[in-house]
């Protein structure tokens, strides 16, 4: 699904991105971790066009987009989620996955006809709220929800686009505990329905999750394998996970 062959990036005198190349199979779960700084944030920014890779090739889908504007990689079906959650506050649950739900279908809105009561737009909208529970919490405003509710509602927002791949960039961050068992379950929901590149720094949910893990350390990709394995490579212990994580 996602091939990306000698990849580069530098800001300045700092190497974000040091040749880095990796596959992800259509179907898995495919995890990034890394210490901070690893460059984690920008692989994806480039996979979804935000940033330009100095050189290197990005391949999805059979397609090569390295150099194809935003909107066209996600009309191909890339969708992303966002460190800090990208949503309209001022606007009802519902209504957010109903524009996400517009945008992919290019469902022109009337101007004489409110949008709210087109079934065209809440149908759909209503099944993919389901798909995070929240099908109880659609007609309340967005800026009233919860931290992790935001999380999934961003998901179902980034479902609504149907996507053939899902790039999530921390989605746990300032998660609770139950909060994070939800959104465990959201995604363990879409196990193999959708390919995933997850970057996550819970590692409990990365091992709990991940069909294959690759390791950053300063924009090179250090390792990567299956979980297990992962887990009990010298290399990755040395440089990132540490004994106690590793053996957890």
């Amino acid at each position: 699904m996602l091939k990306v062959n000698s990849l580069v990036k530098s800001f300045g005198g700092l190497l974000a991105t040091d040749n880095l190349s990796f596959e992800v199979e259509e179907g898995e779960i495919h995890a990034f971790i890394g210490p901070n700084g690893a460059g984690k944030t920008t692989l994806i920014s480039q996979i979804t066009g935000e940033i330009k890779p100095d050189s290197g090739t990005i391949e999805f889908d059979g397609k090569d987009i390295s150099r194809i504007p935003v909107h066209l990689r996600s009309a191909y079906g890339l969708a992303r989620s966002f460190q800090i959650t990208n949503i309209f506050h001022d606007m009802s649950t519902w209504d957010n996955v109903a524009l996400s739900v517009q945008a992919q279908s290019g469902h022109s809105f009337h101007f004489w006809k409110d949008a709210r009561k087109d079934s065209i737009l809440r149908e759909p909208a209503l099944v993919f709220l389901e798909q995070v529970g929240l099908e109880e919490r659609a007609d309340i405003l967005a800026g009233q929800l919860s931290h992790g509710e935001h999380r999934q509602l961003e998901i179902a927002m980034a479902l609504a686009t149907r996507p053939k791949m899902l790039l999530l960039d921390e989605p746990m961050a300032g998660m609770g505990l139950e909060e994070s068992k939800a959104m465990i379950e959201i995604l363990q929901g879409l196990k193999r329905k959708l390919t995933i590149l997850l970057i996550e720094h819970d590692m409990d949910v990365v091992f709990k999750l991940a069909d294959k893990i690759t390791v950053l350390v300063y924009g090179r990709g250090i390792a990567t394998d299956a979980p297990e394995a992962i887990r009990n490579n010298p290399e990755v212990q040395a440089a990132y996970l540490g004994e106690g994580v590793v053996s957890a």
